[in-house]
Parts: C-alpha cells; structure tokens; sequence
C-alpha cells in the first residue's frame, strides 16, 4: 500500500450560487462556511448545429480563515477560484434514510471578480469606475494577499489577438503540431 500514490485535488473557477452560510461551531471554535458555484461548460450540439451550454453546481465546505474570507468577500455571483478537494461525506434525514454528498473542502479561495452592483464601488473589478478602463497595472488582489492576477478586461483578447474569421488567424505551417 506504501506505493501506491494518489491525488484528490480540485480547482474551480466559477460564480457563486448563493450567499456563503456561515456558521460557528462551539465545540471546535471553528467558523465554517458553505456556498455553491456553478461551471458552465459549452459545446456543440451534433444533431441541432447549435452551441449548448451545461451547467454544473458544486457545493464548497470551507473552514476556519477560509470561511473568514468566503463571509467578508463572496457573494451571490461573485467569480471566485477554489482549490481543495473532494470529500464525501454520509448522514441520515428525518426518516432515518443514509444519503451521501459529495463536497469540495475548500484549501484556497481567491475572489476574482465581485458581482453586480459591487464590482464597480468594491475595488475587485479592476477597472476604473468612470471609464470602465484598467487601473494602472492592471492587477487584482485576491481577498486576503497572496498572488496577484491580472484585471478582467471584459472577457476579451488583445486587439491584437482578434479576428473576424478563422481564415484570418496567422498559421505557420513549417509546425509539425
């Protein structure tokens, strides 16, 4: 069993369902928080010729500082990174019926982006509040330090990197890939 090697890490971007609920444990004297995100990923749909979307909830445990940050910086639709990873767990309803859930134990959470109405007066978006361009380098803290990514720019690529047709994207054929 010694050889044996193994990894359960998790890492999620996506925008939160719902408001962190935060919750005091006495008898650990641990805060815990509990939110969902949501991943969507797209694809093309054979039969129809359409784009689809698929949307997958993830429901996140986060503990002690973690859950600190969730509850200062993390609110319905806010973009957010989890690391952790996957745990699950059993427990019995009121019918005494065993049910098990499957949960992401958050090791890291990193705000990306704030939603609606908070991202222009909470500092997080990365732009400024009257043009709507990048504030001076570009850079978003995370809640509570750490590394530092670069600011959203609406989701788009450099000028540079845009173009209208796929025939216009430059190809260098002496590539073997």
């Amino acid at each position: 069993m010694a050889n044996k090697r193994s990894l359960n890490r998790v890492i999620l971007v996506g925008s939160v369902g719902r408001d962190p609920e935060i919750t005091h444990i006495p008898n650990l004297d641990r805060d815990v928080a509990k939110f969902s995100i949501a991943t969507t990923d797209v694809y093309m749909d054979k039969n129809s010729n359409q784009f689809q979307e698929m949307t997958e909830w993830h429901n996140i445990v986060a503990w002690g500082s973690i859950a600190k940050k969730a509850e200062k910086g993390v609110n319905k639709g806010t973009l957010v990174l989890v690391e952790g990873k996957l745990k699950t767990r059993k427990w019995k309803d009121q019918n005494n019926q065993e049910h098990r859930t499957t949960e992401i134990q958050a090791d890291n959470l990193v705000v990306l982006e704030k939603s609606g109405s908070n991202k222009e007066s909470s500092g997080y978006s990365g732009r400024n509040n009257n043009q709507g361009q990048q504030q001076s380098g570009g850079y978003n803290p995370p809640m509570g330090g750490g590394n530092y990514y670069p600011a959203s720019t609406a989701n788009q690529a450099p000028p540079e990197m845009q173009y209208d047709d796929i025939a216009d994207i430059p190809y260098d054929d002496s590539d073997p890939f």
